[in-house]
């Protein structure tokens, strides 16, 4: 991409720096201005929205920085409108950073009445996985406020150095390309599903590389088509089980689980197992209606009654199909899904974070003339549709009644096995020998049928498995009652732990902690030979 208008600064911006130390967080709005020289910006952009990825010579403020020979644009898809006064926008710094990142993306939030989807789904997803993140940023051009809009982190280098600590390899993302031909002899209606094409012509159609090649993308979906203990020597099955509950709970389907099983990425990272990265999250809660398997978009009752088994048997979904036709991936998924339901949607924590997100924002919304939704649509958002024709639901009522049909399933009638009492056994009183290992226990009810420890001894390593026993030998008190022990042991020079705990009953399973991806249970040999 190139500048073709050359920009000059003129006068000076009065805003003060508001000590700002993370450009997504949520507590804080960020303030973006943007000076274009061209008095006719909007045709400008408007006609590079046509022809091309090319940017607008700017000058930009952010919280205060200034950054010379940046370039913008507006942003890709369905929210674009000719000389519309709230299209999205994608600021390129011009190979200059702001925080490390290189590119800022403005969501106009298209299709959300409430300003609180695409926010509020990514803190959900990243409590449990990795996820782009999002708040919000007052946005200004050429000193005249321009709105409030959601401010998406970039999936490039800066976000896949801080979640992978990796930016070599190959990133791609799943296009939908659903009005366009597909190559001869492709499936047209593949999608970004992962179906498996013997042409390169047909991923190419599918998928856009963003950085490298999608030359892995065959291997994988042949891998797919094997079964899942094939796909797990290529994939994070974790991570993709995350992302599959997420998308279902959510009812996010301008997705993997959706009409065009797109607006995703994938991440291969060099001599790595491939990473599956959200999209925007702008439609999630039922906003996208199209499940994919039906011709039609779907009615809100029939999105609040979404199916946990989405695509369980559909060949044409192979990453749902595959990995959850493995008996131990399919429990897992249903205690993921099992986990948001339970400490997002029916514990209250959704319901008050909406609330707080909206009234944190209506300050900055109220000056916002441009915005697509009356002050009466966005004050009953929450609660009612909005909407002759997109028919947008009510965030907190979708999810209300979403969680009643979910509470009705056998994803949350099959208790999942319960695990307390995780632990770590001391060294005995007055005894003077040291240990030398980690013997962890915990007390699993529910009918466990294995009760797997997953641990690492330093952050940077993988977890190692071992099994866990309840034989009166493990450390774990006597044969055959509620508790469950392993001795670990640490190789020479390795005093800590970091462990989770996996337990499995017949028809459901369960971790401890439930975000074991960012928290763990943690010892040293310092502290149980105290």
């Amino acid at each position: 991409m190139k500048h073709i208008l050359l920009f000059v600064l003129i006068g000076a911006l009065s805003f003060q720096a508001n000590g700002q130390k993370d450009f997504y967080d949520a507590a804080t709005i960020q303030d973006v201005r943007i000076q274009i020289a061209a008095g006719n910006w909007k045709y400008l952009l408007d006609s590079l929205r046509y022809n091309g990825e090319e940017l607008l010579s700017a000058d930009v403020s952010i919280n205060g920085t200034a950054i010379k020979g940046a370039g913008v644009r507006y942003r890709d898809g369905r929210s674009f409108t000719p000389n519309g006064n709230r299209n999205g926008l994608v600021v390129d710094l011009g190979g200059q950073t702001y925080q490390g990142q290189a590119t800022i993306d403005l969501s106009s939030a298209l299709r959300d009445p409430s300003l609180v989807r695409e926010v509020l789904a990514s803190e959900i997803a990243r409590t449990y996985f990795n996820a782009p993140r999002a708040n919000y940023a007052k946005v200004f051009i050429n000193n005249q406020y321009y709105g409030l809009f959601v401010n998406v982190e970039p999936v490039d280098d800066a976000y896949l150095k801080r979640a992978y600590h990796n930016t070599t390899g190959n990133l791609i993302m799943a296009k939908a390309n659903g009005g366009e031909s597909a190559p001869e002899g492709c499936n047209g209606k593949s999608y970004g599903s992962l179906q498996f094409e013997k042409r390169f012509s047909c991923n190419e159609h599918n998928f856009e590389a963003l950085k490298g090649n999608i030359g892995f993308v065959m291997d994988f979906s042949a891998a797919l088509q094997t079964g899942a203990t094939k796909a797990a020597t290529v994939l994070n099955t974790d991570a993709a089980l995350w992302m599959l509950a997420f998308n279902n709970v959510l009812v996010n389907l301008n997705a993997y689980s959706g009409q065009y099983a797109n607006n995703y990425y994938l991440f291969k990272p060099d001599g790595g197992q491939i990473e599956p990265i959200l999209g925007e999250l702008n439609l999630a809660f039922g906003s996208f209606k199209n499940d994919g398997i039906n011709a039609s978009d779907l009615r809100t009752p029939e999105l609040v009654a979404l199916s946990p088994d989405l695509h369980k048997t559909n060949a044409q979904r192979p990453l749902i199909s595959s990995l959850l036709a493995d008996e131990l991936n399919y429990k897992l998924y249903l205690s993921h899904i099992r986990t948001i339901l339970v400490e997002w949607v029916l514990s209250g924590k959704l319901e008050n974070r909406a609330k707080e997100l909206q009234a944190f924002i209506a300050p900055a919304l109220a000056d916002d003339k441009g915005q697509y939704y009356t002050p009466e649509e966005y004050a009953k958002s929450l609660t009612d549709v909005v909407g002759e024709r997109s028919r947008v639901p009510g965030v907190l009522d979708f999810m209300a009644k979403r969680a009643e049909y979910l509470e009705g399933q056998d994803v949350y009638k099959l208790l999942p096995p319960a695990i307390s009492e995780v632990g770590v056994e001391g060294r005995e009183k007055f005894s003077s020998t040291p240990l030398n290992e980690f013997r962890i226990h915990a007390k699993v009810t529910g009918y466990p049928k294995k009760v797997y420890v997953y641990y690492r001894f330093n952050a940077t390593d993988s977890f190692k498995m071992a099994e866990m026993a309840n034989d009166g030998k493990s450390y774990d008190k006597k044969a055959n009652d509620d508790y469950f022990g392993v001795a670990i042991q640490p190789g020479e020079g390795q005093t800590s732990i970091q462990y989770y705990i996996l337990a499995e009953s017949a028809k459901a399973a369960n971790f401890s902690p439930t975000n074991y991806n960012f928290e763990q249970h943690t010892t040293t040999l310092s502290a149980v030979n105290k």
